[in-house]
C-alpha cells in the first residue's frame, strides 16, 4: 500500500530541497541573527502554522484558544493550505481575513503564493510563529522566512528525526508519549518562557480541554433533511448510522477492509429495522461507495458520497445518531457534533490522534508492529499489509456500536 503519487513526490521534494535549503538557512541565521536579551519576549501577533491535515487543525483548538487569551483573537492568524481553509471557518475561532492561504494547484503556483504569504506575514509584523508541523522542512523555512523574532516548532536534538536545520528559536522535543492536543497546547504556552531554558519547561497540559463546537441554522438543517428525503423518501425521522470507508484516504495503510463496511451495515439492518445506513464521501470516492452501498443490497441504505458540501456534512452528523470511520478527518469533524463516533486505528495510535471528545470511542487492535507511522519516520512506513485493519473484526465494530445505539435508544422517549 504505497502513498499516492502526489503525496510521495512531496514527500521526496521536501527532503531533496528542504535538507540542503534549512543548512543553507540554518548558516544564515547563525552568521545574522542575534540571540536577543535572556527572559521571555514579549508577543503581541502569533501565526500558527498547520498546513495540511484538517483533522489535527481541530485538534488545535485548545492551543489557538490559549493564543486568543495571550494576544487577543484580533491578533492570532493562521497559516494553511488553501483546500483546507474550511475546517477553519467552520470553527470560527480564527477571523476569515486573519486566515493566510497557499495555493497547491502546482508546483509554481505553490512556490508563488507560499512567498506571498510570507510577505504578508512580515507585513502584518507577526512576531511569534508557531509551526505544528510535524518535522516538515517547508513548514520550518515557511516559519523562519516570515522574520518573526519568536518561532517555536520541533526540533531534533539527537538526529532522531528528519533534519529541517536549526530554524527554531524556541526548540521542543516532540513527544510521542503525549496527546496531539496537548502538545499543540504547549507549543503555545512555550512562548511565556525563556528560549534558553527549552526543550525543558514546566508546564502541564489539560487532559479535558472541550473541543470546538459546530452550530448549524435551522435553515442548515432543514436543508439536510430535504436532501435525505430525496435520497430516500422512506426515512422521514428514522435513526441514521453514518459508514465512512475512506475510499480515498491519502494514507491507504489507514483503510479498512471495504467489504468490511457491507457487511457491517447489513448486520445493523437486520438487528435494527426501523434503522438507516449512509455511506459518506468525497466526490472522488462516489463511484467507490455507491457500488458498496448498492452492494448491502438494502431499501434502507442511503449513498450520500459527494452529494454534500463539506459543512452539509458536518449538519447531517447533528442528524445522526452513529459515525464509523477510520482515522481521517472526518473522525475529527464530527468531534464538534453531538453524533457518537467509531474511529478505528491501525498505523497510527489513539494516544496521539484520537478526537479529543467524550462521544469519541477508538477500537485499535494494538498488535506489535503497529502503531507504525510516526513524526519520526515524516509518516512512511515499510508495510504493505495493514494487518492492523485488518485485525479489526466487523464483529468487534458491530458489538461496538449496537452497544453505544441501544444505550442511546434508551435515553429517548418513544424508542
Amino acid at each position: 500500500m504505497d502513498l499516492p503519487a502526489g503525496i510521495s513526490k512531496l514527500q521526496r521534494t521536501d527532503r531533496w530541497i528542504g535538507v540542503p535549503l534549512c543548512a543553507i538557512l540554518t548558516a544564515f541565521r547563525r552568521i545574522f541573527e542575534s540571540t536577543g536579551p535572556p527572559g521571555p519576549r514579549q508577543v503581541r501577533r502569533i501565526l500558527f502554522v498547520k498546513l495540511a491535515e484538517q483533522g489535527s487543525t481541530v485538534l488545535a483548538y485548545p492551543a489557538i484558544r490559549r493564543a486568543t487569551e495571550m494576544v487577543g483573537v484580533e491578533n492570532v492568524y493562521f497559516l494553511v493550505f488553501e483546500d483546507n481553509r474550511f475546517i477553519l471557518d467552520v470553527m470560527e475561532i480564527i477571523p476569515e481575513g486573519n486566515v493566510i492561504t497557499i495555493a497547491t494547484r502546482s508546483p509554481f503556483g505553490l512556490a508563488r503564493s507560499a512567498l506571498q504569504a510570507v510577505f504578508r506575514a512580515r507585513k502584518i509584523r507577526i512576531d511569534a510563529v508557531i509551526d505544528m508541523e510535524f518535522l516538515t522542512r517547508f513548514s520550518a523555512m515557511l516559519t523562519f522566512a516570515t522574520g518573526a523574532k519568536s518561532r517555536v516548532g520541533f526540533h531534533t536534538f539527537f538526529g532522531d528525526g528528519p533534519y529541517r536545520g536549526d530554524l527554531m528559536t524556541h526548540r521542543l522535543l516532540y513527544n510521542p508519549h503525549l496527546h496531539t492536543s496537548q502538545m499543540f497546547e504547549a507549543m503555545v504556552a512555550a512562548l511565556t518562557r525563556d528560549p534558553a531554558v527549552l526543550p525543558t519547561f514546566d508546564f502541564t497540559p489539560s487532559a479535558d480541554e472541550p473541543p470546538a463546537r459546530f452550530r448549524p441554522s435551522l435553515s442548515e438543517v432543514v436543508e439536510i433533511n430535504a436532501l435525505l428525503q430525496r435520497e430516500n423518501p422512506r426515512i422521514g425521522s428514522a435513526p441514521l448510522i453514518l459508514l465512512n470507508p475512506n475510499a480515498s484516504d491519502l494514507l491507504p495503510l489507514r483503510r479498512w477492509p471495504s467489504l468490511r463496511y457491507v457487511e457491517l451495515a447489513r448486520r445493523l439492518l437486520e438487528r435494527y429495522p426501523n434503522l438507516f445506513i449512509g455511506f459518506t464521501g468525497a466526490p472522488a470516492e462516489a463511484a467507490s461507495n455507491n457500488r458498496l452501498a448498492n452492494e448491502v443490497g438494502s431499501d434502507r441504505v442511503i449513498p450520500l458520497a459527494g452529494k454534500t458540501t463539506l459543512r452539509q456534512v458536518l449538519v447531517l452528523y447533528t442528524r445522526s445518531e452513529i459515525l464509523v470511520t477510520n482515522d481521517s478527518g472526518p473522525a475529527h469533524f464530527a468531534s464538534m457534533t453531538p453524533i457518537r463516533v467509531v474511529t478505528l486505528f491501525g498505523p497510527e495510535t489513539p494516544a496521539l490522534f484520537a478526537a479529543r471528545s467524550p462521544n469519541a470511542t477508538a477500537l485499535w487492535a494494538g498488535i506489535a508492529c503497529s502503531p507504525c507511522v510516526n513524526a519520526y519516520n515524516n509518516r512512511q512506513s515499510v508495510c504493505r499489509n495493514n494487518l492492523c485493519m485488518q485485525a479489526i473484526t466487523v464483529d468487534d465494530v458491530f458489538e461496538k456500536v449496537t452497544r453505544i445505539y441501544d444505550s442511546l435508544r434508551k435515553r429517548t422517549p418513544g424508542n
